[in-house]
């Protein structure tokens, strides 16, 4: 009962002290992946609706092996609602593609995509 009573103790004062928020909450978005026509192995990421996206905070990963940061061409580093951006892959195969947003540990989206040719 002792043992229980400190561990209790221990995890409500690390949350007190705001210990357990050490991760910062992940941008709600509504994020639409496809493969681009006619160009195989290149998939758009697009942006429908929500908060704007940090690309330094975007990871894409593949069930291929993949890992890209979202790189976008706009000059504010974000990719906003209505805007759009194209990544490479390894292979030309249905892919599963997640999009991470990494300072939360959060997936945002995630989608199968066929990007043979």
């Amino acid at each position: 009962m002792v043992a229980i009573t400190v561990i209790l103790a221990a995890v409500i004062g690390g949350f007190v002290l705001g210990l357990g928020d050490s991760l910062e909450s992940a941008p709600q978005a509504q994020i639409s992946i496809d493969a681009e026509a006619g160009n195989a192995g290149s998939i758009v990421v697009s942006h429908d609706g929500g908060d704007a996206l940090t690309a330094t905070d975007i990871l894409i990963k593949t069930d291929a092996g993949d890992s890209v940061d979202l790189e976008v061409p706009y000059a504010e580093d974000e990719l906003s609602v209505g805007q759009s951006a194209t990544i490479s892959v390894s292979e030309d195969a249905d892919l599963v593609v997640t999009i991470i947003h990494e300072p939360s540990e959060s997936v945002i989206a995630e989608a199968t995509v066929d990007t043979s040719p």
